[in-house]
């Protein structure tokens, strides 16, 4: 992930709503969600969520897919992941148990 590309996904991240839709797709993995039942989930309007979901997707995080009538919102784990690495590709400096507490804590289920 180049520097650009992490201030971009970082930037639409640096919102309550956008976070929080982020965040709830993130949960919904691998099935995802569809619009409606999001912007029922976060208690807010399709107008509003509209612009939201427009940056997310713009920024890489969230994908779209449609299914019949509807369209799936899907967080990219793959974007995630890049995020997460390029933030997280310098800590330890070559002491690798800096590092250990931070990978014990992504390491779920």
């Amino acid at each position: 992930m180049k520097d650009e590309d992490a201030l971009v996904a970082l930037a639409a991240l640096a919102h309550p709503t956008r976070l929080a839709t982020f965040r709830t797709l993130v949960r919904h993995e691998p099935d995802g969600l569809s619009t409606g039942r999001l912007v029922e989930t976060l208690g807010l309007t399709q107008s509003t969520f509209s612009t939201h979901l427009a940056v997310l997707a713009k920024a890489g995080l969230v994908r779209a897919e449609k299914n019949g009538r509807n369209q799936i919102q899907r967080a990219d784990i793959a974007a995630l992941r890049a995020l997460m690495v390029f933030l997280a590709r310098d800590c330890c400096q070559g002491s690798a148990e800096l590092c250990e507490p931070l990978l014990a804590e992504l390491t779920c289920c």
